[in-house]
């Protein structure tokens, strides 16, 4: 298992505000949605419903990630459609009453010997995520 981690992002919202907004994940929609133009091109085509995140990728397809935990300090998404066994995460940690860092990671089962050549595409990819997760929350 290889695990990719993005950069700490600090978002002016308790844990349990941002916790909250994982119950129905379609909500994130609404936010994307209101997001301008130019920042909604980066982010890509990504769909959301109440348990599960999907997205359209020109490498791999489409992939869905489905809830399978969520607490107060953590969302774990498991990957549907993906070639490789894939968890996406986001770890939440209260720095307040009104500050939360977030830090998404993605655990995924590749062989050693393919590190080097999807890495760097795995290490963008939680990185973008840890991003539209600041914006979205925020």
């Amino acid at each position: 298992m290889a695990e990719y981690k993005s950069k700490a992002v600090t978002v002016a919202r308790s844990a349990e505000y941002i916790a909250d907004k994982f119950a129905d994940l379609s909500a994130f929609g609404n936010a994307l949605d209101s997001l301008p133009e130019s920042e909604r091109a980066k982010i890509g085509d990504v769909k959301f419903d109440a348990d599960s995140i999907t997205i359209e990728t020109k490498q791999v397809g489409t992939i869905s990630f489905k809830v399978t935990e969520r607490t107060p300090r953590k969302v774990v998404m498991n990957a549907v459609g993906s070639p490789v066994p894939l968890d996406l995460c986001v770890n939440l940690t209260p720095l307040g009453q009104d500050s939360t860092e977030i830090v998404t990671s993605i655990d995924v089962e590749i062989p050693a010997m393919l590190r080097p050549l999807i890495g760097g595409a795995m290490q963008k990819a939680v990185d973008q995520f840890g991003n539209l997760m600041a914006k979205l929350n925020a």
